[in-house]
């Protein structure tokens, strides 16, 4: 039974997986019906985050989920939203049997979707591959708990370390399968953040290419000033892909006004001396629904969440290429005095990606 529950349970983590980025401010949950051996239903939250993944998967079940067991990835909801409870939906169909991953830190579920389930004669097993399904939905965990998203930081840059010459030339460093990888990241993101500097220096898209029609994350420009050209790419599709500008309290209300009347939404965010106080930025981020930010930059910007602690993620690529001290670093000045003040990671996965290495690195 223990390895059949997890079996089921892995097919339901990867449904869930599917909508990440997609289903803020909501998580991504799967959700595999199982009868006698066969799979009657499946399902994952859709876009947007409703209907959530047990209704879907109960509508694909059809009446072969009475008597059946429901692998969840999530601890199914207990309280009466803009939907109705999934715990009452999986007592209605009839389900004898619920084997969930890990339970909801949400007040609004915690342990009641549980409780719900058991008082109507349900048998619920819990913390089948807790580890993968906690790490999958960590940033809906970060937003409950301490009201902001999970920050992936992306570094890309020579095995020396730098990210440009000193003249500023950055494409490329890495290879197109880089590359492709990171789109592929932007997409399981719910936004995708970079600083003032990136933005007028590279005058990026930050939108997911080359993979399909998929929904296109938030783009987040963190400027104090608002610094940024209103004739780049970013304003000028500001309309059709969603564009953020966290700025400071003291940028000029006509720039403001230029940006808004562009398409562009403005967050003002509290200042940490002259910066803008990262932990002010993700709260608001957090406020509004975010639950995974995915960071590309710049230096700058990275050594103000590293140097506050709040990144979750370092997603490294290194290409092999050496470029000098002359060079710009990827990360900007941390101003540590001793090798114990610096942050640390634990590294997760390594592994090659065309000509380039990616290593990934959780906080410990």
């Amino acid at each position: 039974m223990i390895d059949t529950d997890k079996r089921h349970m892995a097919h339901a983590l990867v449904l869930g997986k599917r909508g990440l980025g997609q289903t803020w401010p909501n998580p991504s949950v799967g959700c595999v019906i199982v009868k006698d051996g066969r799979i009657v239903g499946r399902g994952r939250t859709a876009l947007g985050g409703r209907p959530h993944s047990e209704v879907v998967a109960l509508a694909q079940a059809g009446e072969a989920a009475r008597g059946a067991t429901a692998y969840v990835t999530l601890e199914p909801c207990s309280h009466t939203g803009k939907t109705p409870p999934c715990a009452q939906a999986l007592i209605d169909a009839g389900v004898a049997r619920v084997v969930a991953a890990i339970s909801d830190s949400d007040p609004r579920v915690s342990g009641q979707g549980f409780d719900m389930l058991r008082d109507a004669g349900i048998e619920v097993t819990t913390n089948v591959l807790a580890e993968e399904a906690y790490y999958d939905n960590a940033g809906f965990f970060l937003k409950v708990e301490h009201g902001r998203p999970w920050v992936t930081l992306k570094l890309a840059s020579s095995f020396d370390g730098r990210i440009a010459t000193a003249s500023g030339e950055s494409r490329w460093i890495t290879g197109p399968e880089a590359r492709r990888v990171v789109h592929a990241e932007r997409a399981r993101h719910d936004a995708v953040m970079v600083g003032a500097g990136t933005a007028r220096a590279d005058d990026p898209d930050l939108t997911v290419r080359g993979m399909g029609e998929v929904p296109q994350p938030v783009r987040i420009v963190v400027s104090r000033l608002i610094d940024i050209p209103l004739m780049s790419r970013l304003a000028g599709t500001a309309r059709d892909v969603p564009v953020w500008i966290c700025h400071g309290p003291d940028a000029a209300r006509e720039i403001c006004e230029a940006w808004e009347g562009l398409g562009a939404r403005l967050i003002r965010c509290d200042l940490n001396g002259r910066q803008i106080d990262p932990r002010s930025l993700l709260q608001e981020l957090g406020e509004i629904g975010l639950t995974r930010v995915f960071c590309e930059g710049g230096g700058a910007l990275a050594a103000s969440l590293l140097g506050a602690d709040l990144v979750d993620e370092l997603l490294c690529f290194n290409a092999g290429i050496a470029i000098g001290a002359e060079g710009q670093p990827n990360i900007g000045a941390l101003g540590l005095g001793r090798l114990a003040e610096a942050p640390r990671f634990h590294l997760r996965d390594v592994r090659q990606v065309g000509d380039d290495i990616l290593h990934r690195w959780t906080r410990n």
